[in-house]
């Protein structure tokens, strides 16, 4: 069976250069973390200053990308304990990732980084730790040629908004539904 011919222009609009643009990586499906470490990736083979800060995640992990950020000069900050669903204290939880939106907030507006990914920082914000509002506010007033990725589950309105890309992951399968363990080198 063929498929209908196109009916749309296939022309694409006039476009511009932007300074900087906003990424939301967000959705129920894997990727959104993994996805922002590409431009990371990217970024750093352009020779930019780059930042990443880490909400919910614990410097306790020992994850493949921050070794190698490490390793390419790339400014990484952890602020985290851990899943909040092992959290023996919330408001300690709640502490440590208004603090490191504080960290994360100084790496924005300092104009530094030419790149500064936001991981995990849509769940802090959903629980009320960190003000949405402050956190739309410094985004949307960065410095100009500040790029900003935010990665994490149900993004909240404010940054889908100010956000000049959204892409929403979402599962088809996964092997952990399978049973089988994150895998060192794949998943972290």
């Amino acid at each position: 069976m063929s498929e209908a011919p196109r009916t749309e222009d296939p022309r694409r609009p006039e476009t511009r250069r932007a300074p900087s643009v906003v990424i939301v990586n967000t959705g129920d499906g894997k990727g959104k973390s993994t996805a922002a470490m590409g431009m990371v990736m990217r970024s750093v083979a352009r020779n930019w200053q780059v930042a990443v800060v880490q909400f919910i995640k614990s410097g306790k992990w020992k994850v493949g990308e921050e070794k190698m950020g490490h390793r390419l000069g790339v400014d990484w900050d952890v602020g985290g304990d851990g899943f909040s669903w092992d959290s023996e204290d919330l408001e300690r939880s709640a502490e440590l990732n208004r603090d490191v939106w504080r960290l994360a907030r100084m790496r924005i507006e300092e104009g530094k980084h030419r790149l500064v990914v936001l991981d995990e920082v849509t769940y802090p914000i959903n629980w009320g730790w960190i003000d949405e509002e402050e956190v739309v506010s410094t985004i949307a007033n960065r410095p100009a040629d500040v790029n900003v990725v935010v990665t994490g589950r149900d993004a909240p309105a404010g940054l889908i908004e100010i956000a000049d890309t959204v892409t929403e992951m979402r599962p088809v399968k996964h092997a952990y539904d399978q049973g089988i363990r994150a895998i060192r080198g794949i998943d972290f």
